[in-house]
């Protein structure tokens, strides 16, 4: 879902484009009138720090979703058909979801509150979350017993091993790459070298990699401390492969599965079927729950489609919901305005962060009182209403997501929150001292009705401060290859990233470590500071969550405030509706959308 190494930059500045452009048209009308109550319910969801779960945690089954009753089908209105469902491959939000009821890995996040704001990571297939006596550098998992494929064969530690192993072959490419990198311990692309062609030619990672000593036991050993390990387990994308039935490309379309739900049928486009896998044990599973009989899928549903079904509430839409798609812009109003709506509405953060990028690679930009004067003048308001308003969007004070453990609500440098129009006279006073008065500024902006709206009056905010504002448009399809080009020629320009799980370990070292200054890399500021290197460094060797979440955060303001290389703009919300008939509903943090694995029939 977020962003790490080479390839998934690839997979999600689409993403991330997306998700701008598309809250943009799914999200319309400044609600000026709802918005503080629903910040403040927002502010009460807050991830304070998502620990690890012990094996008691990590115990089966789920504890039971109130007033939940077995039984019913239930309809999926989906905008988009999926186009992997093999775990290796899954990396945006939508396979991510439905990879919730159908996979499972080593560990995974149990909501530990009924609203779906409260995590913990526990072992899911294994016993616990993992456990690691060096700092970080070899952990150790031991598989529960009486775990199964949806065919009945028992799963064990050779796939788990097959599962590591088949994603360096060269036919995976849509997934996560952290893992791959550690083992290999080299970044970008190289670590496809460690075993090029996977497990399929008899060759498989050594044991001083790798280990798995009898059928229950797997242990991963790295040169280097990895202490956010049990997080990147959890990702969709390191779901757990069967050795036996692996049928290589042939798998994304037809997995076996090891959640409480396997395929029946997959139309791709058209519709797909999911059914009860009789072979899974809510005994083992602290996170699932299996209430729905069966689940029929319908595609090219757009959001305005979906959400008219769901507002018609007649016969099938009662029993209907979408697993991603949110309320369309001209249905938003009224959806939240509506009382008689209120408990089949829900809304939450997504992982994204907003930010204008001040290009350091800019003679101009070098001068930190010409970046201060930019941040204070940048008016917030724009960007925020061409999303819709503030149930689309909130004001952001930090480059750490509200969806991530050490996020601080109070932290606000430059006043946004409380003069999200700007303070063009502190900007004006700070261009004077630097004798920069009527500086050029080339503002590059993704060509969507959303960014030249946000653009212009952005662009109007900054000449207000005394900056000359040049607008450049750039096409929204080759947005993200061409501002993460090193020499752009852009001053400022706005991109938004989603972590890839609650530690700002997958936000600070990929946007703002100065060593991954290179074409197509995600330092879209080019910032390369000293302190913060030093600082990534350091933090990524801490194996105390909580701990490497307060030093994380030190270093997201430390860039915010004083080194003024990005001005934070917003965090993205979503609000999604369902039928009246649709039990358990919650909008999940992590998942960043509606949980299908508490939803029940009524």
């Amino acid at each position: 879902m977020g962003k790490g190494g080479r390839h998934a930059y690839a997979a999600i500045s689409l993403l991330a484009a997306g998700a701008l452009a598309l809250t943009g048209c799914s999200e319309g009308g400044s609600k000026e009138g709802t918005s503080n109550n629903k910040d403040k319910e927002n502010a009460e969801r807050q991830q304070s720090s998502i620990d690890f779960g012990d094996a008691k945690a990590s115990m089966g089954p789920a504890a039971d979703v109130p007033g939940a009753k077995p039984g019913g089908t239930v309809t999926v209105l989906q905008r988009d058909s999926y186009a992997h469902l093999d775990p290796a491959q899954i990396y945006v939000s939508d396979e991510g979801s439905l990879s919730s009821i159908l996979h499972r890995g080593l560990t995974g996040y149990k909501a530990t509150s009924d609203d779906g704001s409260k995590h913990e990571v526990v072992g899911d297939l294994a016993t616990d979350s993992g456990t690691t006596t060096d700092g970080g550098k070899t952990w150790k998992f031991t598989l529960k017993d009486g775990v199964k494929w949806a065919d009945g064969s028992e799963i064990t530690s050779k796939d788990v091993r097959h599962t590591f192993e088949r994603l360096f072959a060269p036919f995976v490419t849509n997934g996560p790459t952290y893992i791959q990198q550690w083992l290999a311990n080299t970044p970008g692309a190289a670590y496809r070298k460690l075993l090029k062609d996977g497990p399929y030619k008899g060759k498989h990672l050594p044991d001083s990699i790798l280990q798995t000593p009898d059928d229950k036991t797997i242990v991963f050993k790295f040169k280097e401390a990895k202490p956010d390990l049990p997080y990147a387990l959890a990702m969709a994308g390191y779901g757990i492969v069967s050795e036996k039935k692996d049928t290589k490309q042939k798998y994304d379309k037809a997995p076996m599965t090891a959640g409480p739900y396997k395929i029946k049928d997959f139309k791709s486009g058209k519709s797909m079927t999911l059914v009860k896998n009789e072979n899974w044990d809510p005994k083992t599973d602290p996170i699932r729950h299996q209430y729905v009989d069966q689940f029929n899928f319908v595609f090219n549903k757009q959001y305005e489609d979906s959400t008219k079904a769901l507002l018609d509430d007649s016969g099938e839409n009662a029993t209907s919901v979408s697993f991603n798609n949110q309320v369309d812009a001209g249905n938003l109003s009224k959806v939240l305005s509506d009382s008689s709506l209120k408990s089949r509405v829900v809304s939450g953060y997504q992982p994204y962060v907003g930010q204008m990028n001040i290009n350091l690679s800019q003679k101009e930009m070098q001068d930190k009182k010409v970046r201060e004067a930019i941040a204070y003048a940048l008016p917030i308001t724009p960007f925020v209403r061409a999303y819709g308003g503030a149930q689309a969007m909130e004001v952001a004070g930090g480059l750490i997501s509200p969806t991530v453990s050490g996020y601080n609500p109070n932290f606000d440098p430059f006043g946004k929150k409380k003069k999200p129009a700007g303070d063009p006279e502190k900007a004006r006073q700070l261009l004077k001292e630097a004798g920069k008065e009527n500086l050029k500024l080339t503002f590059g902006y993704i060509n969507t009705p959303e960014g030249q709206q946000y653009s212009t009056a952005m662009a109007a905010g900054l000449k207000k401060a005394g900056f000359d504002v040049q607008r450049q448009e750039i096409p929204a399809e080759t947005y993200y290859d061409q501002v993460s080009k090193v020499k752009n020629n852009y001053d400022i320009f706005h991109t938004a990233w989603g972590a890839d799980w609650p530690s700002a370990s997958t936000v600070i070292p990929p946007l703002y470590d100065g060593r991954q200054i290179q074409d197509g890399a995600s330092n879209y500021s080019h910032i390369n500071d000293d302190k913060v290197n030093a600082d990534i460094d350091r933090i990524n060797k801490i194996t105390d969550p909580v701990k490497a979440a307060e030093e994380w955060n030190k270093v997201n303001e430390y860039i915010v405030k004083d080194v003024v290389s990005n001005v934070p703009t917003a965090y993205y919300k979503q609000t999604q509706i369902a039928g009246s008939k649709i039990g358990g509903l919650v909008y999940d943090d992590v998942l960043g959308a509606v949980d299908p694995r508490r939803l029940f029939v009524k």
